[in-house]
């Protein structure tokens, strides 16, 4: 049982993470994706309901999910990912005439494109497949 400090420290971290992650749609150097799991990790150690929310959101929640149970994304949503990050990247180097921002953007663009690359294209029925025969229904994924 978590005490209530506990709870509410985690339903607190985990709502500004959720806020940082949606923030990070539209600003190029902030992360997405990694807030968005410290939101789930939060959620899920303090409140089901919030936990629920997250991963059934119109927007994040499959993403989430798949990311969580699956270690992968849809092949459309890597996609996305990529042109929208280097587009971002773009129009940020075009809108900074600096020298460091012309060295680090690209290295960081680079890094999550490599990290988006590596991770498995989720295959619908694959997975689902995979997913039933290891994990019992009633259980949530930490």
């Amino acid at each position: 049982m978590v005490s209530p400090l506990k709870k509410f420290l985690l339903i607190a971290a985990g709502l500004l993470s959720l806020g940082l992650g949606s923030l990070g749609v539209v600003v190029p150097l902030l992360p997405t994706t990694p807030f968005l799991l410290i939101s789930s990790y939060c959620f899920i150690r303090s409140s089901h309901r919030l936990y629920n929310w997250l991963i059934n959101h119109r927007v994040f929640g499959e993403y989430i999910y798949n990311y969580v149970t699956h270690k992968a994304i849809k092949l459309e949503t890597k996609i996305l990912l990529i042109v929208l990050l280097w587009l971002s990247m773009g129009l940020s180097m075009l809108s900074i005439n600096n020298i460091y921002v012309w060295v680090i953007l690209p290295m960081v663009g680079i890094g999550v494109s490599i990290h988006i690359l590596t991770l498995r294209t989720f295959v619908k029925d694959k997975m689902r497949a995979g997913a039933a025969s290891k994990a019992a229904p009633d259980k949530l994924p930490q």
